[in-house]
């Protein structure tokens, strides 16, 4: 699992496994602290009367849970499973994933570079970490921006390593917008100057975005860029670009963010 402190501090989030459950409460083990034993009390289970508490938790389970108190000495840690919602169990499940595919990803640099799992945190790791709060914005970063590794004083191989790692690991997240644009040109060539609109449009921007061709005059404009507001810029830019040539040339154009139906 990826590096953390010996023990969570109080209030974290923790990724558990349910090992046994009684009728005071539950047993558990925190899957990122060493499999370190947990106990929830059956008062922390959910809220209100619990009659039934395998109604609630039950072995195997994994389950996310905030931490209440943690005795070093004694190695006891204290957790409420009622005090975390749905938003901050997908969060924390989905963070857990991202970190656990990380260490996987710099196992993989360790093995390219003849080292082991605990030589890569020490040449590169926990550098990544210090730097960027995870080992998974570490990878992320590194993808978008390969540049952004050589400030951090990791040794080139290992940079250069990483980096084709992240490039054949990492998918960078998208989203994908489109709308229904009609262009029309009442002149004997009119379809050469939309073509010659439409390729304006596609040259706009940093994203991806294409022109398909739906029946007459209709043409579906799509854009994929790393973010909605990115996403929503470019469209706008293309469709004003498109309209704009396609106006100049006498012609005429629409735009409908969603095709009616």
């Amino acid at each position: 699992m990826p590096r953390k402190a010996e023990y969570p501090e109080v209030g974290d989030l923790v990724v558990c496994s349910v090992q046994n459950v009684k009728n005071f409460g539950a047993f558990v083990s925190l899957d990122e602290y060493g499999n370190k034993e947990g106990f929830i009390h059956v008062r922390d289970v959910a809220t209100g009367w619990v009659k039934y508490i395998r109604d609630h938790v039950r072995e195997g389970q994994k389950i996310v849970c905030k931490t209440l108190s943690v005795d070093k000495e004694r190695g006891h840690i204290d957790l409420t499973l009622k005090q975390v919602n749905d938003h901050q169990k997908r969060e924390k499940i989905q963070e857990w994933k991202n970190e656990k595919k990380a260490e996987k990803l710099l196992e993989i640099v360790g093995t390219k570079m003849g080292k082991s799992l605990d030589e890569a945190y020490t040449e590169i790791g926990d550098k990544l970490i210090d730097e960027y709060g995870s080992l998974y914005v570490a990878f992320e970063e590194i993808n978008v921006n390969p540049a952004s590794i050589k400030e951090i004083g990791i040794d080139k191989k290992w940079g250069t390593t990483a980096t084709e790692v992240a490039h054949e690991n990492i998918q960078l997240p998208s989203v994908t917008i489109d709308g229904i644009l009609e262009l029309s040109c009442p002149k004997p060539d009119g379809i050469d100057y939309i073509k010659k609109a439409l390729a304006i449009g596609l040259a706009v921007g940093d994203g991806e975005v294409g022109i398909h061709y739906v029946g007459s005059p209709r043409y579906r404009v799509t854009v994929t860029a790393e973010d909605y507001k990115t996403a929503e810029q470019e469209l706008k830019d293309a469709v004003q670009k498109i309209t704009a040539a396609v106006e100049k040339s006498g012609g005429s154009a629409s735009f409908k963010r969603k095709e009616e139906k």
